[in-house]
């Protein structure tokens, strides 16, 4: 992927379908499978923001054009005026797509990637996904001082990539709304969210521990 900082609010990149093969995608999917197309795109991102420190923070305006042998994608943070209205960003080139900064990311990520509507079977589909969750550690003092909470119930990976530490969480969907967020609010105290997917970590890091990580540091580490 070429990436060009075009000032501290804009990035340009370009990725080709080689590339985005690479990562474990194919072209199919990015335009008709909006799970995946989102994923694609954060994964882009996060290492957008890993590489240029470009920070992914408020409304995004997002501008895709496709091209013969991948797309280019200009991403422009909304700066927002001092009486709270967000500011609208000139479209130089009719060729590419774009959309108000107001929408959200998922509104975007749909008008780009996927020309179909959600089924009720998808609907149904995705409410009986497990919902996951990856926390990136810095230091891994923090995730020694996270497993003597001895916090238990869920599934837990643990991955390093460029230095850094990366614990995957799955909860079940059978599992009670209040308890997952007190489990949340809890791993996050010692580590932030992520946007990298476990794909790409599957495919470019290193597996530490497949499975109950945090019991294992516990025993390693207490």
């Amino acid at each position: 992927m070429d990436i060009e900082r075009i000032n501290e609010n804009t990035v340009k990149f370009y990725v080709s379908y080689v590339d985005i093969e690479d990562r474990g995608f194919n072209r199919e999917e990015i335009w008709y499978d909006r799970e995946r197309s989102e994923e694609l795109f954060w994964d882009m991102m996060d290492e957008i923001s890993e590489t240029e420190g470009f920070k992914i923070e408020g409304p995004l305006w997002i501008q895709v054009h496709a091209m013969d042998k991948g797309l280019e994608v200009v991403v422009t943070r909304a700066q927002v005026s001092k009486d709270g209205q967000k500011l609208e960003l000139p479209i130089a080139d009719d060729k590419l797509k774009s959309v108000p900064v107001d929408e959200n990311i998922d509104s975007i990520l749909n008008k780009y990637f996927n020309t179909s509507s959600d089924t009720e079977e998808d609907i149904e589909e995705s409410d009986q996904e497990q919902l996951d969750i990856m926390l990136i550690f810095d230091d891994f003092e923090d995730l020694i001082s996270l497993a003597k909470l001895s916090l238990e119930g869920f599934n837990n990976s643990l991955f390093s990539y460029n230095d850094k530490y990366y614990l995957y969480i799955e909860f079940n969907d059978e599992d009670d709304d209040d308890w997952i967020e007190d489990q949340l609010s809890r791993l996050l105290e010692f580590g932030s969210e992520s946007r990298i997917t476990v794909h790409r970590l599957l495919e470019y890091g290193k597996m530490i521990v497949e499975d109950g990580a945090l019991s294992q540091i516990k025993q390693h580490f207490s």
